[in-house]
């Protein structure tokens, strides 16, 4: 959804492709390396690749801005502008991905994307005139849906210089004909009007005759700490050298006066430094969250400790360990404003999919994000009846990324299906497991209250077990004229 994909990818130029996805995404370099096999270089021959491996699930596949201009210009994609050169060679391959049944475009502007080594990410690079050829080039193909994640200037305090860039996204979505979505959540900064900015430019981009769809999340977006994953900590050095250290000396040595004394006073003072997309940053203790049920009301730590008269540095270490660190923390990055969610989920040009799964693999888990609309927004809180829920999760997706044959229950459509239980269906708890190649981590969410996954007609899932049945398909991107 940010412009980072596997492809295209040149045979020697691997690691660049890597390079973006890696500290952006959170995903291991050295689990890439292990269980990608790189056979194919354009995003065509990409696409016949996962054509060929078996799944159980569907797939579909945007074609990455900071993938394309690596393609196009190697080392220099993360160091200037893109020649003329270098844009016909992105434009060519773009057109090859949309015709092979790419389903869109996706680029990252948000200084919130950076390298392991501390770069912007290939496509921030780009020059907007380079975003607009490569839309309007989309436009002309006529397929696939444009989304990126968005430059700081759209949630800027000062109105004027957000409505120029809110105003240069509409008249692109307007010129180019495409279809153009985003991430829309509030509580992005505390001035409620930039969200209602973005549903304003919805509506008028639609009066204009384009169309733009805003993304929304049905809770708060947050980071997951726990001692076995991340912690906010783990940023200042002396905490990240003790972090290295088996979990079993870890709680030894926090049980030590002397060696827990020292760790508290720099977690209290420390130069935290400057975090970047969803990694742990310096802790608002009013934002981090004492996370004990998947679905909220969910306690502050700054009013744990000041009910229990304890330090919350002190508190959250106290509760880790009388979990044996099993715990887990919420830190709020974008949120804690219900009453502005609620009224971006009910605006008619947002769907609420706005969802990292896949990707911050040890930091968020958003998988949740459909069961806690269900269980929250339509059991608990009573904001949407279930057929208004359901056909937020089915039918309004499908219809935004141009999927004809899904999102309804109908004679001729493709029998994609999840059997639920409406009194039970809810997230459970995040877990932690290590089955990425090599043995790396990912948090997973499993949920309750689903009988069956029905893929193309067969039962993938049926209460949370796989059956051995892979029906999953490649989904390709139509040409909509």
């Amino acid at each position: 959804n940010c412009g980072f994909t596997l492809a295209p990818a040149r045979a020697d130029q691997r690691a660049l492709v890597v390079r973006n996805l890696e500290r952006a995404e959170d995903i291991s370099a050295a689990a890439m390396a292990q269980g990608i096999d790189w056979r194919w270089e354009n995003f065509a021959d990409y696409l016949g690749v996962l054509d060929t491996l078996p799944k159980g699930i569907n797939h579909a596949c945007y074609i990455g801005h900071s993938a394309l201009r690596t393609w196009a210009m190697g080392e220099r994609a993360f160091e200037k502008s893109a020649s003329d050169d270098d844009l016909g060679v992105m434009t060519g391959e773009l057109r090859n991905a949309l015709a092979a049944g790419a389903i869109g475009f996706s680029t990252s502007r948000t200084n919130n994307h950076e390298t392991s080594d501390d770069r912007p990410v290939a496509s921030r690079l780009a020059d907007w005139s380079e975003v607009e050829a490569l839309v309007c080039a989309m436009g002309a193909a006529g397929n696939g849906v444009f989304e990126l994640a968005m430059e700081a200037e759209s949630r800027s305090p000062d109105p004027a210089i957000r409505r120029e860039a809110l105003g240069r996204l509409s008249d692109l979505a307007v010129k180019s004909g495409v279809t153009t979505t985003f991430g829309t959540v509030p509580g992005v900064i505390t001035d409620p009007e930039i969200w209602r900015d973005y549903l304003r430019t919805f509506d008028s981009t639609a009066q204009r005759g384009g169309t733009m769809v805003g993304q929304s999340h049905s809770r708060d977006v947050t980071v997951l700490l726990s001692f076995k994953t991340i912690l906010p900590f783990d940023k200042l050095p002396v905490w990240r050298e003790f972090r290295t250290q088996p979990l079993d000396v870890q709680k030894a040595q926090l049980r030590d006066p002397a060696i827990r004394a020292r760790l508290e006073d720099i977690a209290r003072t420390g130069p935290y430094g400057r975090a970047i997309g969803t990694e742990a940053r310096k802790p608002n203790w009013k934002a981090i969250h004492y996370f004990d049920t998947p679905i909220p009301p969910h306690r502050t730590i700054a009013a744990m400790a000041a009910e229990r008269g304890a330090d919350p540095v002190t508190l959250m270490i106290d509760l880790a360990l009388e979990s044996d660190f099993n715990c887990f923390f919420q830190q709020v990055i974008v949120g804690e404003d219900l009453d502005g969610l609620l009224e971006i989920m009910r605006h008619p040009r947002t769907i609420m999919t706005f969802s990292d799964t896949g990707a911050h693999v040890g930091q968020i888990s958003d998988c949740s994000i459909q069961t806690h609309l269900l269980a929250f927004w339509v059991r608990q809180r009573q904001a949407f009846t279930l057929e208004e829920a359901v056909r937020m999760i089915t039918l309004a997706p499908a219809r935004v990324w141009n999927f004809a044959d899904r999102g309804m229950i109908r004679e001729g459509m493709v029998a994609d299906l999840n059997v639920i239980d409406p009194d039970r269906i809810a997230p459970r708890m995040p877990e932690l497991v290590h089955d990425l190649p090599g043995g790396a981590r990912r948090l997973i969410q499993r949920a309750d209250g689903i009988a069956a996954t029905v893929v193309a007609g067969q039962i993938l899932m049926r209460h949370g077990e796989h059956t051995g049945a892979l029906p999953g398909q490649l989904l390709r991107g139509r040409v909509r004229h």
